[in-house]
């Protein structure tokens, strides 16, 4: 991955974590949901993002959520570097780990710019 689209993921993470001291929830998983996006060409970056997600779910007592991640993580451990991407994935226990689907038009120009 290149240091462009990891500071990509980063400022997603960040944006994250700042909805996050703001008590929005829900807008912070939607930025781990885009840093997952951007992620999943690097195998260091997408467990992170899997990391932060199992944190969110943590914090929100979301069994569920921690459960899903703790399966996404062993996943993008040792699927991520074969090359096993399912693109534009939001990452989250919502969709299947597996499933491709559309990447947002602003992320699509982020990744084919920097990749």
């Amino acid at each position: 991955m290149s240091s462009a689209l990891t500071s990509f993921v980063h400022a997603e993470l960040a944006q994250a974590v700042q909805c996050e001291k703001s008590g929005d929830m829900d807008a912070a998983f939607s930025y781990l949901e885009r840093a997952h996006i951007l992620s999943q060409y690097s195998t260091r970056q997408h467990v992170a993002v899997h990391g932060a997600m199992f944190e969110w779910a943590w914090k929100r007592r979301d069994y569920r959520e921690m459960f899903g991640q703790v399966i996404r993580l062993a996943g993008a451990a040792t699927k991520t570097a074969l090359g096993f991407i399912p693109t534009g994935n939001t990452g989250g226990t919502n969709v299947s780990p597996i499933k491709p689907m559309p990447v947002p038009d602003d992320l699509a120009k982020i990744i084919a710019e920097n990749r």
